[in-house]
């Protein structure tokens, strides 16, 4: 890339940052009532995301070669365990990222 297409490349990285972050203000300002749709995707959405990067993560794990899955498998359950136990997303989830890093660089 040339230095002029670099700058361009930030520029719109920037720009596109600033949009998501502020046009959501302006379309559904404070003083007006959300959209009935917009409500019914705040509540199903999160979950939705969590099943589809639940799935992208185990799309590639083989329980017939290599560790049979069990370090996925294990890391799950120390996420599930950490949620039910704390209930707090980014401690389950760490506390699961990290399991897994370990199980995988040390054990398996």
């Amino acid at each position: 890339m040339t230095f002029t297409q670099q700058i361009i490349t930030i520029g719109m990285v920037v720009l596109g940052t600033v949009m998501t972050r502020f046009v959501p203000f302006l379309v559904f300002p404070a003083g007006k009532p959300t959209p009935k749709y917009i409500q019914y995707l705040g509540k199903v959405l999160p979950a939705a995301v969590f099943g589809l990067l639940v799935i992208y993560c185990l799309k590639n794990v083989s329980l017939f070669a290599g560790s049979h899955g069990i370090p996925e498998m294990i890391g799950i359950a120390v996420v599930v365990g950490l949620h039910l136990w704390k209930r707090q997303m980014l401690i389950s989830i760490a506390g699961g990222t990290i399991c897994y890093m370990l199980l995988v660089q040390l054990v398996f």
